[in-house]
């Protein structure tokens, strides 16, 4: 089956295009980064196109007569042109958790959500049930170091999927076993998340593991950060309850090589992490202050207006219990990707609400590099922060060149 994918150039897009490939369906897909035909050399581009799927421009060029389904995320607008085209022509429009979903079919689904550590414990899990011979086939939402980005694709009987809470898609799947990592105030209020969550176990016939609940000693593993040891001891809890030597998983670990925009290290000095709400962040901040002695310069960037506004007052307060005296925080402005969004705020908004921490606000991610470059001498430690912008990936390549 001929199938197009909108904003390709995602990570869950992306992940879920390399899927469909390897389940042996024809894939192709667009993207308004690819308006810039240099995009094609960044990003998740040139993996797409080095296992043959073609990417076009969201102009619709890309959909023809001989395509026989449009899959799209919560993210595409209504007025997009590639969508526009595919009803012009009358073309089944799918969503993403759907198409998914249908291409993990007969395969036992163990499903990964939560608010914060899905990716990382989707990936550990993954790992582990790979190290232990069980060959899973796993779609993550982050790109995983050895992977097909962030596709393993085994043959085995066990599929392993992050699933998403954000746009609640994540009631597509029926899965057979599930990990909920924890429940927090982000995309909707902690009492909604758990209602969401709540039903999403409700029908599970296998083993559930519930972070919510249940809280296993730590497990050590070679991510920083007490929180990825909490991520480690659920992927390693549900390793065993399918199957593995407690031992054995544990063991696995060892090999772990992260998830990028993990706490992704870039030389000795500069991290790279998709932190982007408070919890993320304060974790992120904490692991860092926790493992590497000495003052730490961060920028973040928020990766949308609406986001913002919501959480601005829950950021402020986690950015002054958080930061040190001996630490810096620059803030860069909303990363914005078009669209018809409300504008009203920005970063200044979130600035003028903290009272202890006094932040930095720089202009762009230039300002940003000469800033933190120029601080080389006063910081022990560099963080790069935020989701969806890929100019920061870049940065942190760059930053870690001219710090070390």
């Amino acid at each position: 089956m001929k199938r197009h994918l909108v904003g390709i150039g995602g990570v869950g897009m992306s992940a879920l295009a390399v899927a469909l490939k390897e389940n042996g369906d024809s894939v192709c897909g667009s993207d308004r980064a690819l308006r810039n035909p240099d995009s094609l050399q960044s990003g998740n581009f040139p993996l797409l196109r080095s296992l043959g799927i073609e990417c076009f421009p969201d102009d619709g060029s890309g959909i023809a007569g001989d395509t026989e389904e449009v899959i799209v995320s919560t993210a595409i607008e209504n007025d997009n042109e590639a969508l526009c085209k595919a009803r012009s022509l009358g073309i089944p429009v799918v969503h993403r958790a759907r198409a998914l979903s249908r291409a993990l079919a007969g395969r036992k689904l163990v499903a990964v959500a939560g608010t914060c550590g899905k990716s990382t414990v989707t990936a550990m899990l993954g790992h582990i049930l790979s190290k232990c011979g069980f060959d899973p086939f796993c779609v993550n939402g982050a790109n995983v170091p050895g992977w097909e980005g962030a596709v393993l694709p085994g043959k085995g009987e066990y599929a392993v999927a992050e699933v998403d809470e954000s746009d609640k898609s994540l009631v597509e799947f029926k899965p057979y076993a599930a990990i909920i990592t924890n429940a927090s105030a982000d995309h909707y209020s902690k009492e909604e998340m758990d209602e969401v969550f709540d039903s999403f176990i409700d029908d599970i016939d296998g083993p559930v593991v519930d972070g919510r609940a249940f809280h296993p000693d730590p497990v050590p593993c070679p991510m920083p950060g007490r929180h990825n040891m909490s991520n480690a001891a659920l992927a390693v809890e549900m390793a065993s309850r399918l199957g593995c030597d407690s031992g054995a998983a544990i063991k696995a670990l060892h090999s772990f090589s992260g998830v990028e925009r993990r706490l992704q290290r870039h030389g000795d000095r500069v991290f790279d992490d998709y932190a982007h709400n408070p919890e993320k962040l304060h974790a992120m901040w904490t692991a860092l202050a926790e493992s590497r002695p000495g003052g730490i310069c961060a920028v973040w960037r928020p990766h949308g207006y609406a986001p913002l506004r919501k959480m601005a007052d829950a950021l402020a307060a986690m950015f002054d219990e958080t930061v040190r005296g001996c630490d810096r925080l620059l803030l860069l402005p909303v990363y914005d990707a078009g669209g018809t969004a409300d504008r009203s705020v920005n970063s200044d908004y979130l600035a003028a609400r903290m009272k202890v921490c006094k932040p930095v606000l720089v202009a762009d991610l230039d300002d940003a590099f000469e800033k933190m470059s120029a601080a080389r001498d006063s910081f022990a430690t560099f963080a790069v922060c935020g989701a969806r912008d890929p100019g920061l990936p870049v940065l942190a390549r760059r930053l870690a060149t001219a710090v070390s």
